[in-house]
């Protein structure tokens, strides 16, 4: 699992038909900064997910992939190997919560 911001969405007009329906998100992935435990910073990639619980542009999120993205109800039977599995409201690291949706 990791944790990733969504960035924004992905619109597919000819897809196989189990992923009709499905909304697809652009997610980048996060890490502790290593200088700055305080804080989270990008990796500089993107992937395409599939969203199981109703994320939106901007919000943090977890993301499990590879058989795992396959283990929920919503995608047990989706071609997909990335999927966001829970919308993060707080993170914290050696103590400190170093974010807090509400304070996004």
């Amino acid at each position: 699992m990791f944790l990733a911001r969504v960035t924004g969405s992905v619109v597919s007009v000819h897809k196989v038909p189990s992923m009709t329906g499905q909304k697809l998100l652009l997610v980048e992935p996060l890490r502790v900064d290593p200088q700055q435990h305080e804080r989270l910073i990008g990796t500089g990639r993107t992937f395409v997910v599939v969203d199981a619980v109703g994320a939106g542009q901007g919000q943090m999120v977890l993301i499990v992939q590879g058989s795992s993205a396959r283990l929920t109800p919503e995608t047990e039977k989706l071609p997909v190997d990335a999927a966001i599995i829970g919308i993060v409201e707080s993170v914290n690291v050696e103590s400190k919560t170093i974010f807090s949706a509400r304070a996004s």
